[in-house]
């Protein structure tokens, strides 16, 4: 006998050798098939399907037959003040805005007194007559102009203070005396310490060629972000819908009349963004028309300022530029960056950087420039032509 049937024998004869190959000769492969379905399933569920051709793995019938299967997705009901705004906004958004046979740009300062920089402002407006208008919201005393482009463009002003949503009400009070000449097509938010970095044409043709407003607008889950947020906001202010944002805008008039028909979400921000809610200090002005646009017409903001201030010293306020920092090298420097960052204010702080896409192009960022100090005007007057040409 050959020693290898011997050997099967021996096994064969031994107790309980039977039982033992019965049950590892066993159909293992059903238990596996049914834990992989189940596992298809459930990340099905988890992970629907993004496009119809990777819904005919579940079914013949498509993504219809895979969403049929899923349960119904459950809505919180719409308050009556929420169903009345959204209706009014959507009309708004959605009527096509009056053509002007001369469109203009709405330059709106907001400043506690005389504009340090009317000088500069009029150098860039001349030879641009019945291109734009000026508004001047001065909160602390009346300014003396100098440029006759300013004269007679104060409007009516109450008092503003840093961090308190009166810095909302000011930018509506612009808003609302800027609207109200008909051929304003785009509106453009600018302090007392901005300057412009291009020439009036490059501006007025960035900001006319492109159906976007541009309103900064991004997620900071930190501190100084989403920890500013109060529940008191709920429901009509979720806070996955919380946003962050420089308050220094521009944008097409379809955006500032929804601004002004607005009262429900600025009220929300009004009662409980602000110093001291829950123990935390929000500011309205920071938040509530990134968290507004957000809710309300996501794609029609570009979600970064063409108002560039430097922030690298990580303080309260950005860098200020004094007379010994200005040069043609800085400026032209700022004019020439492409890329919109924000920094989260978390203790491992996370850079977002996004491309600065302009119809579609990647362009550069900027338009104008803060925080300039008055001392800085001869310089930048001196350099205007050369770097606004470039």
């Amino acid at each position: 006998m050959k020693a290898s049937d011997a050997w099967r024998l021996g096994l064969q004869a031994m107790p309980g050798h039977h039982r033992h190959l019965h049950h590892s000769k066993g159909p293992v492969w059903i238990p596996v098939l049914v834990c992989l379905v189940c596992v298809f399933l459930i990340c099905g569920y988890v992970y629907p399907p993004q496009s119809s051709s990777a819904c005919f793995l579940f079914s013949s019938r498509g993504c219809k037959a895979f969403t049929d299967w899923l349960p119904p997705i459950t809505r919180r009901e719409y308050t009556d003040a929420e169903i009345a705004s959204q209706v009014v906004f959507r009309e708004i958004l959605n009527t096509p805005p009056l053509q002007s046979e001369n469109p203009k740009i709405a330059f709106m300062f907001l400043t506690t007194g005389t504009l340090p920089f009317e000088k500069l402002w009029d150098k860039f407006f001349q030879g641009h007559d019945g291109k734009f208008s000026v508004y001047v919201h001065a909160s602390q005393e009346k300014p003396v102009h100098y440029s006759r482009y300013f004269i007679n463009r104060d409007i009516r002003s109450d008092k503003v203070v840093w961090g308190q949503v009166s810095m909302v009400d000011a930018e509506k009070r612009l808003l609302a005396n800027a609207l109200e000449d008909p051929d304003n097509q785009h509106f453009v938010l600018l302090s007392d310490s901005c300057v412009p970095l291009h020439n009036f044409d490059y501006v007025y043709n960035y900001l006319m060629y492109t159906n976007i407003s541009f309103i900064d607008s991004f997620v900071d889950p930190g501190p100084h972000g989403n920890g500013r947020y109060s529940n008191h906001m709920l429901p009509e202010v979720d806070k996955k819908d919380f946003r962050k944002g420089a308050q220094w805008f521009t944008m097409k008039r379809q955006h500032a009349v929804v601004v002004m028909a607005d009262s429900l979400y600025y009220k929300k921000f009004r009662d409980y963004c602000r110093p001291g809610v829950d123990g935390r200090n929000c500011y309205a002005d920071e938040h509530y028309l990134p968290t507004f646009f957000t809710m309300i017409d996501p794609e029609g903001i570009a979600n970064w300022s063409v108002t560039h201030v430097d922030w690298s010293e990580r303080k309260w306020h950005p860098k200020s530029y004094s007379a010994q920092d200005v040069s043609y090298e800085l400026l032209h420097n700022i004019m020439s960056i492409d890329e919109s960052v924000h920094v989260t204010s978390e203790e491992k702080s996370e850079v977002q950087i996004r491309p600065c896409i302009w119809n579609g192009v990647k362009r550069p960022c900027y338009l104008f420039a803060r925080k300039f100090l008055p001392e800085t005007l001869d310089t930048l007057v001196e350099h205007f032509s050369n770097y606004t040409n470039t």
